[in-house]
């Protein structure tokens, strides 16, 4: 597995969640990362990406909730979910170029 991604739960809305993706080192240095989330009937959507120096870019309007950050020492990339809001319920998906999307981790957010 080149991509496994952790953290997702069942949350109530206001709560906050960590995503963890550890990847192998061959898809992960040197390697833009990003996360990416699928909600129910909505097709798979960017949300964040960071560079392998850690440049930032937010695509989707989270209003400063989420934030993405990487481990080059530990080929893991991590996105911090503040304020979660029912719309952020979605599977979410860590992201390599180098590698194929495998399996997500479900993120919940109940009102």
């Amino acid at each position: 597995v080149q991509l496994q991604a952790s953290g997702g739960g069942l949350v109530h809305a206001g709560e906050s969640l960590t995503l963890s993706c550890v990847a192998s080192r061959s898809v992960f240095s040197g390697e833009t990362m990003g996360w990416y989330r699928q909600a129910p009937g909505k097709q798979r959507e960017l949300v964040a990406s960071i560079t392998s120096d850690g440049i930032t870019n937010y695509v989707i309007d989270t209003q400063g909730r989420f934030t993405i950050s990487r481990d080059n020492n530990k080929n893991t990339l991590y996105l911090r979910m503040d304020n979660l809001k029912p719309e952020d319920t979605a599977v979410y998906y860590c992201f390599s170029p180098k590698a194929p999307f495998y399996q997500g981790t479900q993120v919940t957010v109940s009102s």
